[in-house]
């Protein structure tokens, strides 16, 4: 998996992980935000993706301040990219 493809999966976990805190399914907050259920679920699982003026009204849908989540998001890929850093350096594998 790339480096690039990790750091996308972060930020996707990060998501489902604010909408499950939240206490909201996919459902809640497809009509939330005039969409389906569907549409929720393409764009958790990294199918479809959200321009940055689309991730500010998702998580207006969930009641979760931007800026906030950005400093989570950018603190969680520091740490994946710490970690696949240290794989690399052990000789686990890294860019070629």
């Amino acid at each position: 998996m790339s480096l690039r493809t990790q750091q996308y999966e972060v930020f996707l976990e990060l998501l489902r992980d604010r909408r499950e805190a939240v206490g909201m399914r996919q459902s809640d907050l497809a009509d939330r935000l005039g969409q389906n259920q569907g549409t929720v679920s393409r764009v958790e699982t990294g199918e479809t993706g959200l321009d940055i003026i689309e991730l500010r009204d998702w998580l207006q849908g969930l009641g979760v301040a931007f800026v906030p989540f950005m400093k989570t998001l950018d603190a969680r890929l520091a740490a994946a990219s710490g970690e696949h850093l240290r794989h690399a350096a052990s000789g686990g594998g890294g860019r070629r």
